[in-house]
């Protein structure tokens, strides 16, 4: 068990990563002055419309895939044996780290491509919220109950 422990950790860490790679990446990518940046500043009613969009998705995902988390864990992680517990654990946590991404990716998107700020803060606003999710050994033997002494 302490292996697939150890495994879930390695999994969870290099998803998380990845998923402050990707903005890093495209903001060392937008701000050298790629071709794309700011291809559609001017059209107002795109704007209106991706600000409208990337603010309902960080309206509805960061809470929601913060407290699906949180009953999930509690319902249906928690009540089933050690080995599938860390496995639902990890699934679901991709799952957290993907619904967050959705608002990141939106609005980095219409930041670079519309130049608006508004959606820039949402994608921040997705990345403070990730904050919330850095996984570590610790945290999962806590969330799962999971004693060192009962290995």
């Amino acid at each position: 068990m302490e292996e697939q422990i150890k495994r879930a950790v390695r999994i969870l860490k290099a998803c998380y990563a990845i998923f402050w790679a990707v903005p890093v990446a495209v903001v060392i990518w937008g701000e050298a002055g790629a071709s794309w940046t700011g291809l559609l500043a001017g059209n107002v009613r795109m704007t209106y419309g991706a600000e409208t969009i990337v603010i309902l998705l960080t309206v509805l995902n960061v809470p929601v895939s913060l407290k699906l988390f949180a009953r999930i864990l509690s319902r249906q992680i928690a009540q089933t044996g050690i080995g599938q517990a860390i496995s639902l654990y990890v699934r679901w946590s991709v799952w957290r780290l993907a619904m967050l991404f959705l608002p990141i990716a939106c609005g980095m998107a219409g930041y670079y491509l519309l130049m608006s700020n508004n959606c820039l803060l949402c994608a921040l606003i997705g990345l403070v919220a990730s904050l919330f999710c850095v996984p570590g050994e610790q945290r999962l033997r806590r969330e799962l109950n999971i004693d060192k002494e009962e290995e």
